[in-house]
């Protein structure tokens, strides 16, 4: 009897010991958990930031503004604008600019866009006019 009742004991005390440590995994997973949680919510409280930032940086003000002052660039008028044909050249031969469209030549497409904005259905444009740029 006192045979059996020691290895019962040694039974309860083997499982207690084993309860005590998975009580400790627990609470440490937990606790690793916790800090995986509240780190990923800083994470995205910053992504969040970030892009608030990223979307006030890239304003097109902004971005004209800095296009300016810093890399010295200017706006495209039809004065310094070069237009290029594409015509078919003889080996050898350089392609020459081609002269700028007057305003009594009317532009590809310029129909088309004309026509749309006096309220005509884009239905019956040229099929250039809807991308709305030159060709």
């Amino acid at each position: 009897m006192t045979r059996i009742n020691l290895v019962l004991l040694l039974a309860v005390m083997a499982s207690a010991l084993y309860l005590v440590r998975l009580q400790y995994e627990s609470r440490r997973l937990v606790t690793a958990l916790d800090r995986g949680v509240t780190e990923t919510r800083r994470l995205e409280v910053e992504h969040e930031r970030l892009q608030a930032e990223k979307r006030a940086q890239a304003t097109p003000l902004r971005v004209e503004k800095l296009a300016k002052e810093q890399l010295h660039m200017r706006g495209a008028t039809p004065a310094i604008t070069q237009y290029v044909s594409l015509q078919a050249t003889a080996p050898g031969a350089q392609a020459t600019p081609a002269q700028p469209p007057t305003a009594a030549a009317p532009r590809p497409g310029a129909a088309g866009r004309a026509a749309g904005a006096a309220g005509t259905s884009g239905a019956t444009a040229a099929p250039g006019a809807a991308g709305g740029g030159r060709p």
